[in-house]
Protein backbone atom coordinates (compact mmCIF):
# COMPACT_ATOMS: atom_id res chain seq x y z
CA UNK A 1 0.00 0.00 0.00
CA UNK A 2 1.35 2.98 -1.20
CA UNK A 3 1.55 5.86 1.32
CA UNK A 4 2.48 9.92 1.50
CA UNK A 5 4.33 10.62 4.82
CA UNK A 6 4.57 14.50 5.90
CA UNK A 7 7.06 16.29 8.05
CA UNK A 8 5.27 18.41 9.70
CA UNK A 9 8.29 20.76 10.33
CA UNK A 10 10.13 22.80 8.08
CA UNK A 11 13.56 23.00 10.44
CA UNK A 12 16.52 20.83 9.11
CA UNK A 13 16.65 18.88 12.45
CA UNK A 14 13.29 17.10 13.11
CA UNK A 15 12.40 13.69 15.46
CA UNK A 16 8.95 13.91 13.46
CA UNK A 17 11.26 13.42 10.19
CA UNK A 18 13.04 11.04 12.23
CA UNK A 19 9.47 9.29 13.25
CA UNK A 20 8.70 9.20 9.52
CA UNK A 21 11.81 7.84 8.38
CA UNK A 22 11.70 4.80 11.40
CA UNK A 23 7.82 4.09 10.28
CA UNK A 24 9.39 3.93 6.26
CA UNK A 25 12.34 1.68 7.26
CA UNK A 26 10.64 -0.57 10.04
CA UNK A 27 7.27 -1.13 8.17
CA UNK A 28 8.18 -1.59 4.47
CA UNK A 29 7.00 -5.05 4.38
CA UNK A 30 3.80 -3.40 5.31
CA UNK A 31 3.62 -0.17 3.07
CA UNK A 32 5.62 2.03 0.96
CA UNK A 33 5.74 5.30 2.52
CA UNK A 34 6.54 8.22 0.15
CA UNK A 35 8.05 11.27 2.62
CA UNK A 36 7.50 14.55 1.87
CA UNK A 37 9.09 17.69 3.04
CA UNK A 38 7.71 21.23 3.19
CA UNK A 39 10.69 22.97 3.75
CA UNK A 40 9.76 24.91 0.61
CA UNK A 41 6.44 25.59 0.80
CA UNK A 42 5.92 29.43 0.65
CA UNK A 43 4.17 31.29 3.17
CA UNK A 44 0.34 31.32 2.64
CA UNK A 45 -0.97 34.48 0.91
CA UNK A 46 -4.40 34.51 -1.04
CA UNK A 47 -3.41 37.98 -2.50
CA UNK A 48 -0.17 35.70 -4.08
CA UNK A 49 -1.61 32.81 -5.61
CA UNK A 50 0.94 29.93 -5.84
CA UNK A 51 -1.15 26.75 -6.37
CA UNK A 52 0.32 26.57 -9.25
CA UNK A 53 3.64 26.56 -8.29
CA UNK A 54 6.11 23.36 -8.66
CA UNK A 55 6.08 22.77 -4.92
CA UNK A 56 2.57 23.03 -4.30
CA UNK A 57 1.88 20.90 -7.47
CA UNK A 58 4.35 18.56 -6.52
CA UNK A 59 2.81 17.71 -3.46
CA UNK A 60 -0.69 17.78 -4.63
CA UNK A 61 -0.01 15.33 -6.90
CA UNK A 62 1.99 13.15 -4.57
CA UNK A 63 -1.01 12.91 -1.95
CA UNK A 64 -3.46 12.62 -4.52
CA UNK A 65 -1.63 9.41 -5.78
CA UNK A 66 -1.33 7.92 -2.45
CA UNK A 67 -3.98 5.56 -0.78
CA UNK A 68 -3.34 7.61 2.01
CA UNK A 69 -1.43 10.19 4.33
CA UNK A 70 0.20 9.86 7.53
CA UNK A 71 1.27 13.02 8.84
CA UNK A 72 4.14 13.83 11.82
CA UNK A 73 3.31 16.97 13.52
CA UNK A 74 5.48 18.83 16.51
CA UNK A 75 3.94 20.90 18.60
CA UNK A 76 4.29 24.93 18.39
CA UNK A 77 2.04 27.36 21.10
CA UNK A 78 -0.57 24.17 21.73
CA UNK A 79 -1.11 24.00 17.82
CA UNK A 80 0.64 22.66 14.52
CA UNK A 81 3.56 24.77 13.12
CA UNK A 82 2.65 27.58 10.65
CA UNK A 83 4.52 25.90 7.99
CA UNK A 84 2.49 22.77 7.94
CA UNK A 85 -0.07 25.04 8.24
CA UNK A 86 0.73 26.98 5.34
CA UNK A 87 0.97 23.85 3.36
CA UNK A 88 -2.63 22.67 4.33
CA UNK A 89 -3.98 26.36 3.29
CA UNK A 90 -2.63 25.97 -0.20
CA UNK A 91 -4.08 22.59 -0.35
CA UNK A 92 -7.47 23.79 0.38
CA UNK A 93 -7.84 26.97 -1.26
CA UNK A 94 -8.19 26.20 -4.88
CA UNK A 95 -7.03 22.22 -5.02
CA UNK A 96 -8.09 20.24 -2.86
CA UNK A 97 -5.79 16.99 -2.87
CA UNK A 98 -6.91 16.07 0.82
CA UNK A 99 -10.65 15.45 -0.03
CA UNK A 100 -12.22 12.33 0.95
CA UNK A 101 -8.13 11.21 1.85
CA UNK A 102 -7.76 8.92 4.71
CA UNK A 103 -5.02 10.92 7.13
CA UNK A 104 -3.44 9.29 10.15
CA UNK A 105 -2.07 11.46 12.52
CA UNK A 106 1.09 11.35 14.42
CA UNK A 107 3.25 13.55 16.25
CA UNK A 108 6.43 13.77 18.51
CA UNK A 109 7.40 16.68 20.74
CA UNK A 110 10.11 17.27 23.33
CA UNK A 111 7.84 16.77 26.92
CA UNK A 112 5.34 14.30 27.87
CA UNK A 113 2.24 15.01 26.19
CA UNK A 114 3.90 14.07 22.59
CA UNK A 115 2.20 16.77 19.83
CA UNK A 116 -1.55 15.91 21.75
CA UNK A 117 -2.57 19.59 21.69
CA UNK A 118 -1.33 19.78 18.11
CA UNK A 119 -2.69 16.81 17.27
CA UNK A 120 -6.46 17.64 18.44
CA UNK A 121 -5.91 21.04 16.69
CA UNK A 122 -5.10 19.33 13.47
CA UNK A 123 -8.00 16.81 13.41
CA UNK A 124 -10.10 20.26 13.15
CA UNK A 125 -8.42 21.77 10.68
CA UNK A 126 -8.35 18.68 8.75
CA UNK A 127 -12.46 18.11 8.79
CA UNK A 128 -12.75 22.24 7.47
CA UNK A 129 -14.92 22.66 4.64
CA UNK A 130 -12.84 22.45 1.62
CA UNK A 131 -9.90 20.15 3.10
CA UNK A 132 -12.19 17.45 3.91
CA UNK A 133 -9.89 14.82 4.73
CA UNK A 134 -11.06 11.32 6.96
CA UNK A 135 -9.12 11.47 9.84
CA UNK A 136 -9.02 7.80 11.58
CA UNK A 137 -10.50 8.19 14.40
CA UNK A 138 -8.87 7.37 17.77
CA UNK A 139 -5.14 5.59 17.80
CA UNK A 140 -3.23 8.56 18.88
CA UNK A 141 0.27 7.96 18.50
CA UNK A 142 1.80 10.52 21.01
CA UNK A 143 5.85 10.22 21.17
CA UNK A 144 7.26 12.29 24.28
CA UNK A 145 10.26 12.75 25.23
CA UNK A 146 11.58 12.56 22.29
CA UNK A 147 15.10 13.36 22.83
CA UNK A 148 15.33 9.92 24.45
CA UNK A 149 13.65 7.76 22.46
CA UNK A 150 15.95 7.00 19.35
CA UNK A 151 18.56 5.10 19.68
CA UNK A 152 22.08 5.76 17.93
CA UNK A 153 20.48 3.82 14.59
CA UNK A 154 17.87 6.00 14.69
CA UNK A 155 15.66 3.64 15.99
CA UNK A 156 12.66 3.56 18.32
CA UNK A 157 14.20 2.08 21.86
CA UNK A 158 10.99 0.94 23.57
CA UNK A 159 9.43 -2.26 22.32
CA UNK A 160 5.77 -1.67 23.70
CA UNK A 161 5.96 1.72 21.43
CA UNK A 162 6.98 0.29 18.51
CA UNK A 163 4.27 -2.34 19.09
CA UNK A 164 1.41 0.26 19.63
CA UNK A 165 2.96 2.31 16.33
CA UNK A 166 2.41 -1.33 14.65
CA UNK A 167 -1.22 -1.48 15.77
CA UNK A 168 -1.93 1.96 14.33
CA UNK A 169 -0.61 1.58 11.48
CA UNK A 170 -2.52 -2.00 11.07
CA UNK A 171 -5.52 -0.16 11.81
CA UNK A 172 -5.00 2.27 9.58
CA UNK A 173 -4.44 -0.02 6.17
CA UNK A 174 -8.26 -1.11 7.19
CA UNK A 175 -9.41 1.64 7.51
CA UNK A 176 -8.20 3.12 4.14
CA UNK A 177 -9.61 -0.43 2.84
CA UNK A 178 -13.33 0.69 4.63
CA UNK A 179 -13.42 4.54 3.85
CA UNK A 180 -12.36 2.80 0.04
CA UNK A 181 -14.61 0.26 -0.11
CA UNK A 182 -17.54 3.04 0.84
CA UNK A 183 -16.66 5.34 -2.09
CA UNK A 184 -16.87 2.47 -4.35
CA UNK A 185 -20.07 1.77 -3.13
CA UNK A 186 -21.22 5.52 -3.06
CA UNK A 187 -19.80 5.57 -7.02
CA UNK A 188 -21.84 2.32 -8.10
CA UNK A 189 -25.24 3.39 -6.25
CA UNK A 190 -25.30 6.99 -6.85
CA UNK A 191 -28.35 6.81 -5.05
CA UNK A 192 -28.69 10.37 -4.61
CA UNK A 193 -26.92 13.52 -7.18
CA UNK A 194 -26.06 15.74 -5.12
CA UNK A 195 -27.57 19.36 -6.15
CA UNK A 196 -25.89 22.25 -6.98
CA UNK A 197 -26.49 24.77 -4.62
CA UNK A 198 -28.19 28.03 -6.09
CA UNK A 199 -26.34 30.74 -3.76
CA UNK A 200 -28.37 33.65 -5.35
CA UNK A 201 -32.55 32.33 -4.61
CA UNK A 202 -33.43 31.98 -8.26
CA UNK A 203 -35.81 29.54 -6.84
CA UNK A 204 -39.01 29.84 -5.23
CA UNK A 205 -40.63 28.12 -1.82
CA UNK A 206 -44.05 28.63 -0.58
CA UNK A 207 -42.52 31.60 1.79
CA UNK A 208 -40.97 33.37 -1.11
CA UNK A 209 -42.05 36.84 -1.02
CA UNK A 210 -42.37 37.73 -4.09
CA UNK A 211 -42.24 40.98 -6.17
CA UNK A 212 -39.34 42.90 -3.66
CA UNK A 213 -35.68 42.82 -4.52
CA UNK A 214 -34.16 40.50 -2.37
CA UNK A 215 -30.76 42.82 -2.64
CA UNK A 216 -32.64 46.29 -1.29
CA UNK A 217 -31.39 47.49 1.89
CA UNK A 218 -35.04 47.45 2.69
CA UNK A 219 -36.33 44.68 2.03
CA UNK A 220 -37.39 44.53 5.57
CA UNK A 221 -39.48 47.53 5.35
CA UNK A 222 -40.79 46.73 2.01
CA UNK A 223 -42.01 43.05 2.92
CA UNK A 224 -43.85 44.78 6.00
CA UNK A 225 -45.75 46.84 3.84
CA UNK A 226 -46.63 43.79 1.26
CA UNK A 227 -47.32 41.34 3.55
CA UNK A 228 -48.71 43.00 6.80
CA UNK A 229 -47.54 40.18 9.31
CA UNK A 230 -47.98 40.39 12.71
CA UNK A 231 -46.62 42.71 14.83
CA UNK A 232 -46.35 43.95 18.63
CA UNK A 233 -49.00 41.79 20.89
CA UNK A 234 -50.56 39.75 18.30
CA UNK A 235 -50.49 36.40 19.26
CA UNK A 236 -49.16 33.48 17.80
CA UNK A 237 -49.67 29.68 18.13
CA UNK A 238 -46.09 27.78 18.40
CA UNK A 239 -45.91 24.10 19.97
CA UNK A 240 -45.65 24.12 23.05
CA UNK A 241 -47.38 27.44 23.70
CA UNK A 242 -48.73 30.76 22.57
CA UNK A 243 -46.90 34.13 22.46
CA UNK A 244 -46.90 37.14 21.37
CA UNK A 245 -44.61 38.42 18.70
CA UNK A 246 -42.58 41.44 20.94
CA UNK A 247 -42.62 38.01 23.42
CA UNK A 248 -41.03 36.04 20.82
CA UNK A 249 -38.82 38.52 19.43
CA UNK A 250 -37.03 39.57 22.81
CA UNK A 251 -37.14 36.05 23.42
CA UNK A 252 -34.62 35.17 20.55
CA UNK A 253 -33.24 38.38 20.99
CA UNK A 254 -32.40 37.16 25.09
CA UNK A 255 -30.64 34.02 23.66
CA UNK A 256 -26.94 34.06 24.25
CA UNK A 257 -25.77 33.51 21.11
CA UNK A 258 -26.08 35.19 17.79
CA UNK A 259 -28.75 33.60 15.83
CA UNK A 260 -29.00 33.64 12.31
CA UNK A 261 -32.07 31.97 9.76
CA UNK A 262 -31.52 31.33 6.17
CA UNK A 263 -34.37 29.59 4.45
CA UNK A 264 -34.26 26.37 1.99
CA UNK A 265 -34.08 28.56 -0.90
CA UNK A 266 -30.65 30.36 0.69
CA UNK A 267 -32.22 33.36 1.05
CA UNK A 268 -30.93 35.51 4.22
CA UNK A 269 -33.84 36.16 6.31
CA UNK A 270 -33.00 36.82 10.02
CA UNK A 271 -30.58 37.11 12.80
CA UNK A 272 -31.13 38.49 16.41
CA UNK A 273 -30.38 41.76 16.24
CA UNK A 274 -28.52 42.88 19.70
CA UNK A 275 -25.13 44.11 18.98
CA UNK A 276 -23.69 46.65 16.64
CA UNK A 277 -22.43 45.12 13.60
CA UNK A 278 -18.50 46.06 14.87
CA UNK A 279 -19.37 43.99 18.60
CA UNK A 280 -20.77 40.60 17.03
CA UNK A 281 -18.84 37.34 17.00
CA UNK A 282 -19.68 37.53 13.07
CA UNK A 283 -21.36 40.72 11.85
CA UNK A 284 -24.23 41.05 10.41
CA UNK A 285 -25.68 44.37 9.22
CA UNK A 286 -29.53 45.24 9.00
CA UNK A 287 -29.89 46.10 5.70
CA UNK A 288 -28.48 42.25 4.60
CA UNK A 289 -31.92 41.03 6.01
CA UNK A 290 -33.82 39.51 2.63
CA UNK A 291 -30.49 39.07 1.00
CA UNK A 292 -29.65 35.80 -1.08
CA UNK A 293 -26.44 33.80 0.53
CA UNK A 294 -24.36 34.52 -2.78
CA UNK A 295 -24.36 38.02 -2.07
CA UNK A 296 -23.63 37.98 1.83
CA UNK A 297 -20.07 36.25 0.90
CA UNK A 298 -17.52 36.83 -1.64
CA UNK A 299 -17.29 34.76 -4.47
CA UNK A 300 -14.03 32.65 -3.17
CA UNK A 301 -16.24 31.50 -0.34
CA UNK A 302 -19.16 30.29 -2.24
CA UNK A 303 -17.93 26.98 -2.81
CA UNK A 304 -17.70 26.16 1.01
CA UNK A 305 -20.58 27.72 1.33
CA UNK A 306 -22.15 25.19 -0.84
CA UNK A 307 -20.82 22.34 0.82
CA UNK A 308 -22.20 23.17 4.35
CA UNK A 309 -25.79 23.51 3.20
CA UNK A 310 -25.38 20.18 0.75
CA UNK A 311 -24.76 18.26 3.98
CA UNK A 312 -27.18 19.66 5.71
CA UNK A 313 -30.13 19.62 2.98
CA UNK A 314 -28.88 16.20 2.42
CA UNK A 315 -28.91 15.19 5.35
CA UNK A 316 -25.43 13.49 5.31
CA UNK A 317 -25.03 15.86 8.62
CA UNK A 318 -27.60 17.41 10.83
CA UNK A 319 -24.77 20.34 11.88
CA UNK A 320 -21.72 21.32 10.80
CA UNK A 321 -19.52 23.19 13.50
CA UNK A 322 -16.06 25.86 12.40
CA UNK A 323 -14.06 26.60 15.44
CA UNK A 324 -13.51 29.98 14.40
CA UNK A 325 -9.72 30.99 16.05
CA UNK A 326 -9.27 34.34 15.64
CA UNK A 327 -11.22 36.33 18.20
CA UNK A 328 -8.08 35.89 20.81
CA UNK A 329 -6.78 33.64 23.11
CA UNK A 330 -10.21 34.45 25.70
CA UNK A 331 -12.46 33.38 23.61
CA UNK A 332 -13.15 29.95 21.76
CA UNK A 333 -15.55 30.87 19.16
CA UNK A 334 -17.81 27.86 17.12
CA UNK A 335 -20.45 28.59 14.19
CA UNK A 336 -23.27 26.41 14.28
CA UNK A 337 -25.01 25.35 10.88
CA UNK A 338 -27.70 23.19 12.20
CA UNK A 339 -30.17 21.65 9.90
CA UNK A 340 -34.26 23.11 10.55
CA UNK A 341 -36.40 20.23 9.19
CA UNK A 342 -40.26 20.18 9.37
CA UNK A 343 -42.48 17.46 11.03
CA UNK A 344 -42.24 15.26 8.16
CA UNK A 345 -38.20 15.24 7.92
CA UNK A 346 -38.51 17.95 5.38
CA UNK A 347 -35.39 20.48 4.98
CA UNK A 348 -36.42 24.09 5.83
CA UNK A 349 -33.47 25.81 5.96
CA UNK A 350 -30.07 26.20 8.59
CA UNK A 351 -30.22 27.61 11.58
CA UNK A 352 -26.91 29.18 12.05
CA UNK A 353 -25.77 29.80 16.00
CA UNK A 354 -22.31 31.37 17.19
CA UNK A 355 -21.22 31.43 20.18
CA UNK A 356 -18.52 31.87 22.45
CA UNK A 357 -17.31 28.43 24.52
CA UNK A 358 -15.11 29.69 26.93
CA UNK A 359 -17.62 31.20 29.57
CA UNK A 360 -19.27 28.25 29.96
CA UNK A 361 -16.19 26.08 30.00
CA UNK A 362 -14.78 28.23 32.76
CA UNK A 363 -17.63 28.40 34.86
CA UNK A 364 -17.98 24.43 34.40
CA UNK A 365 -14.35 24.04 35.35
CA UNK A 366 -14.83 26.13 38.72
CA UNK A 367 -17.50 24.51 39.46
CA UNK A 368 -16.03 20.90 39.14
CA UNK A 369 -12.72 21.78 40.39
CA UNK A 370 -11.48 20.28 36.79
CA UNK A 371 -8.36 21.86 35.07
CA UNK A 372 -7.84 21.50 31.23
CA UNK A 373 -5.30 18.93 30.17
CA UNK A 374 -2.40 20.77 29.84
CA UNK A 375 -2.64 23.82 31.11
CA UNK A 376 0.65 24.35 31.70
CA UNK A 377 2.40 24.41 28.48
CA UNK A 378 5.30 21.90 29.01
CA UNK A 379 5.66 20.87 25.14
CA UNK A 380 7.10 23.34 22.42
CA UNK A 381 9.98 25.45 22.82
CA UNK A 382 8.08 27.78 20.97
CA UNK A 383 5.71 28.53 24.13
CA UNK A 384 8.32 29.05 26.53
CA UNK A 385 8.98 32.35 24.48
CA UNK A 386 5.35 33.78 26.32
CA UNK A 387 4.11 35.36 23.13
CA UNK A 388 0.95 35.30 24.03
CA UNK A 389 -0.37 37.22 21.21
CA UNK A 390 1.55 34.05 18.32
CA UNK A 391 -0.29 31.99 20.93
CA UNK A 392 -3.78 33.39 20.02
CA UNK A 393 -4.32 33.25 16.83
CA UNK A 394 -2.56 30.70 15.58
CA UNK A 395 -0.83 31.25 12.12
CA UNK A 396 -2.59 31.37 8.77
CA UNK A 397 -6.25 30.50 9.60
CA UNK A 398 -6.32 33.49 11.60
CA UNK A 399 -4.81 35.37 8.91
CA UNK A 400 -7.11 33.75 6.45
CA UNK A 401 -8.96 36.88 7.62
CA UNK A 402 -10.23 34.08 6.02
CA UNK A 403 -11.36 35.78 6.80
CA UNK A 404 -14.41 35.36 8.75
CA UNK A 405 -16.24 35.39 5.14
CA UNK A 406 -14.29 31.67 4.95
CA UNK A 407 -15.76 30.21 7.97
CA UNK A 408 -18.73 31.95 8.52
CA UNK A 409 -19.81 29.88 5.35
CA UNK A 410 -23.11 29.94 5.62
CA UNK A 411 -25.62 32.62 6.30
CA UNK A 412 -24.00 35.86 7.36
CA UNK A 413 -23.23 38.91 6.32
CA UNK A 414 -19.09 39.18 7.52
CA UNK A 415 -18.45 40.19 3.86
CA UNK A 416 -19.46 43.27 4.27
Amino acid sequence: MKLVGIVGSNAVGSYNRLLLQFIQKHFNKLIELDIVEIDKVPLFNQSDDQTQSPVIQDIAKRIEAAEGVIIATPEHNHTIPAALKSLIEWLSFKIHPFENKPVMIVGASYYTQGSSRAQLSLRQILDSPGVNAIVLPGNEFLLGNVKEAFDTDNNLKDQGTVNFLASCLEKFIRFIKVVSALEDKEENIKVIKPIEEDLFANGKIDTTIEGIDMNAPDWVEQVNEKVKPATGNDYVNLNRGVLTVNQIDQFLRSMPMELTFADSNNQFLYYNSVLPPEEMLAKRYPEQAGNPLGACHPDFTHKNVKWVISQLRSGKQENVRVHVPTHGPDKYVVHNYQAIRDDEGNYMGINEYIMDLKPTIDWYLQQTGQELVGGKDTVSGASQSENKKADAVSGASATETVEEPAVDTVSGASSH
